[in-house]
């Protein structure tokens, strides 16, 4: 399975995808869990130390190894390969922290998300190596778009999920965020709605989207304590982990249907 989590910030789409790549760990599962949200905090959100944080180097900032594989140096323009070998990347540079490898892609420090420079290359033959691969599973924590999935990677992505909370600027990000998949073809979009607090934000989340969220999870000042003593919010709140693990489960069965 290959899950991208999007949705505007704060909305908890992180705790989400770590939530769920730690599910299909513990379920026995090889998993990669795949920072690609320039504010990256996963490798917290999945309980790193923060020794094991800081040995989480941005693929970006390779710079060695992205002369090395595309023959150009970052920064310094001129010609470079389009398809640099990259197969060894996502164990090499991948910190494991409880069954899950976390890989963090960092961010084009210049151009639009457009940029065909040697550092977007290479992030982007990173992601395409592990959409690629049928033996794992994979979870992108994005940002609102898709910086690091162009139009040759999208249709391997089996689900998106967006993330919505209770409110009008989330909603709309939320349906930015679904066209956005639909104009790059990823087949299956999953709305989850989270922090809901009561039956007028169910009733809200319902009429501002249109339709039927495929989950819904509550909100939890369990997993807000958690954040603060840096436990994964699988472990702070057994009924959040119960309905993410229902949530696992569903979308394993969606892919399958579907």
């Amino acid at each position: 399975m290959r899950i991208a989590v999007s949705g505007k910030g704060g909305v908890g789409k992180t705790t989400l995808a770590a939530a769920l790549a730690l599910t299909w760990a513990r379920d026995g599962r090889r998993v990669y869990a795949v920072d690609a949200d320039p504010d990256a905090n996963l490798a917290e959100a999945l309980g790193a130390t923060p020794e094991e944080a800081e040995r989480c180097l941005p693929l970006s900032h390779l710079a060695d190894v992205i002369e090395e594989r595309t023959g150009a140096r970052p920064g310094a323009g001129g010609m470079f390969r389009l398809d640099p070998e990259v197969d060894d990347i996502p164990d090499a540079y991948s910190v494991e922290v409880d069954g899950v490898r976390i890989l963090r892609m960092g961010t084009v420090e210049r151009g639009g998300s457009g940029c065909m420079c040697a550092e977007s290359v290479f992030l982007r033959a990173v992601v395409s190596r592990l959409l690629a691969d049928e033996e794992s599973v994979v979870v992108m924590d994005m940002e609102a778009g898709l910086e690091h999935l162009g139009r040759g990677t999208a249709d391997a992505v089996d689900a998106f999920v967006v993330v919505v909370e209770p409110g009008s600027r989330s909603v709309a990000t939320a349906g930015a965020v679904r066209r956005l998949a639909s104009d790059l073809g990823v087949p299956r979009v999953v709305v989850v709605c989270n922090k809901v607090r009561s039956a007028e934000d169910e009733e809200y989340l319902r009429a501002a989207l249109g339709d039927e969220p495929f989950a819904w999870l509550p909100d939890s000042d369990a997993i807000r304590m958690a954040d603060r003593g840096r436990r994964t919010p699988l472990d702070a709140d057994a009924t959040f982990a119960e309905k993410v693990r229902t949530l696992a489960g569903g979308i394993i069965d969606h892919i399958e249907r579907t």
